[in-house]
């Protein structure tokens, strides 16, 4: 039997009498936020649209040209000065910025304390330098800390509850740098990689004494808040395993550990989700949550490719089903947003944070992305249902069910191909009535939801594909 054939052979199933929980909004947040300036009403309506409980604040700072906000160094410009004097901070451009995040668009803050990334190259750095100061930053983290949610230096009481210490130490030559560039020295490829292990090494331990010093710091003065991080850029054990024995050295713990996830396969994010919750239980951490606050889609093609000026590289990377933003992107994330509701995983923040671009959800030209119109049909989807009943699926089909909480008519379930190269599914239902629907849409390479005939028999529906590529189902009842 063909690999297709299998697919189609499997059984998708939904069950709406059988509740197993509560929807989880705040496993669908972003990057996406306002901007200072030149943020238009349509932008801001965009930003809605797609229905993210939170916005992260990392890579503000690039977003909004000539404005200072969100990085530490931008609120405290002049690092000689007192930190404990609110006339030395700069808060009015981050003010704004967040004011309008919470305010007009209407997301939660989770707040990245540190520096957005900086590509200058290996061996000239401004910003992600490692501090010399590690006291000092601390202080610099508690002020900020204390102006947003206590008022401090006539600031806010807004209760911000994530706040999490930097962004990807274990980035190469671009956020915890060394003065001299974190690549191995020396005369020899042993040299070299002996020297770059050392290095690697050093950057490490220095990180975890900086971490659990603003830990203590801000959970001192704050015991309301949940600190955490430090938002690797993947899930790496060895990191985590000596961040946690300084901290347990130190008496500490994280609220939350944090890290990133750029793949084509759903499964090894989920993968990383069930081996990072057993390895903080077995170092002690079973109340540590589990945050991956950047992921998106990263097809055949490599980090050089995906930035290449070569027309020929750009249009395999970008263009058709399987470009970056386009369908196999898509159904990426709603198979992967489907299957984080029952997983281990506390929070989940798309990357996206720029309008336009690479890691936006529109073209330069203003074209929206298929990935616009999946997150966008997400969030209107979690907005409808609210209790999580009983479904299953196999192989690249994932299926999300739920129900209203005070409309018992209204049901609903996600179903989505992500690369089986099926034409044709069936879903068995239970739970519903054929005289209550189905409506449904599809998403594919050439359609952004539009409405499809299907009918429910016998309690099935036979959701018929336009072509091998990957695809997405939203059905109402």
């Amino acid at each position: 039997m063909s690999a297709s054939l299998a697919i189609l052979a499997a059984v998708v199933s939904v069950n709406f009498n059988s509740e197993i929980g509560k929807v989880r909004s705040e496993l669908h947040s972003s990057g996406f936020g306002p901007l200072v300036c030149s943020c238009p009403a349509e932008r801001v309506e965009e930003i809605k649209s797609m229905g993210f409980k939170a916005a992260r604040t990392h890579d503000w700072a690039l977003l909004n040209g000539n404005e200072r906000v969100c990085d530490y160094f931008h609120i405290f410009p002049l690092m000689h000065l007192d930190a404990k004097n609110p006339k030395n901070y700069n808060f009015g451009p981050t003010d704004y910025l967040l004011k309008r995040t919470r305010e007009e668009v209407g997301l939660d803050v989770f707040f990245r304390l540190g520096t957005s990334i900086e590509h200058s190259g290996p061996k000239v750095h401004f910003n992600s330098l490692i501090p010399d100061d590690f006291d000092k930053v601390a202080e610099i983290f508690a002020a900020t800390v204390r102006h947003y949610n206590h008022g401090w230096a006539d600031g806010f009481n807004w209760g911000i509850k994530y706040w999490e210490i930097w962004n990807e130490p274990d980035g190469l030559n671009n956020m915890w740098c060394l003065p001299d560039g974190d690549d191995g020295v020396g005369e020899t490829d042993e040299a070299r990689a002996a020297d770059r292990k050392a290095r690697d090494a050093k950057r490490r331990e220095l990180f975890a004494t900086f971490f659990v010093k603003c830990l203590k710091r801000l959970k001192g003065e704050f015991p309301e808040i949940k600190v955490g991080g430090p938002a690797l850029c993947t899930w790496d054990k060895e990191y985590f395993g000596v961040l946690f024995e300084t901290c347990k050295k130190a008496g500490v713990a994280p609220d939350f550990v944090s890290w990133h996830h750029y793949d084509k396969n759903p499964d090894w994010i989920i993968h990383s989700i069930d081996e990072m919750r057993r390895f903080c239980d077995a170092q002690g951490f079973k109340d540590c949550e589990l945050i991956v606050d950047e992921w998106h889609f990263f097809g055949e093609y490599s980090w050089g490719e995906l930035r290449s000026p070569d027309p020929a590289v750009r249009r395999r990377v970008w263009d058709g089903p399987a470009g970056h933003n386009g369908i196999d992107s898509s159904c990426f994330n709603l198979s992967l947003l489907s299957r984080l509701q029952t997983s281990k995983l506390d929070q989940a923040y798309y990357y996206g944070c720029r309008h336009m671009g690479a890691w936006g959800y529109m073209d330069e030209s203003q074209n929206k992305y298929k990935v616009y119109y999946g997150l966008k049909a997400f969030g209107d989807f979690l907005k409808r249902h609210q209790i999580l009943c009983e479904s299953k699926a196999e192989g690249g089909l994932a299926v999300l069910a739920a129900k209203s909480e005070s409309d018992a008519f209204k049901k609903g379930l996600i179903v989505t191909d992500y690369r089986t190269g099926a034409t044709e599914i069936t879903v068995e239902v239970e739970g519903v009535d054929s005289w209550h629907g189905p409506v449904v849409w599809v998403h594919d390479n050439t359609r952004d939801f539009a409405r499809v005939p299907v009918r429910l028999i016998d309690g099935k529906i036979v959701l018929k594909k336009a072509d091998a590529n990957s695809a997405a189902f939203i059905i109402w009842f």
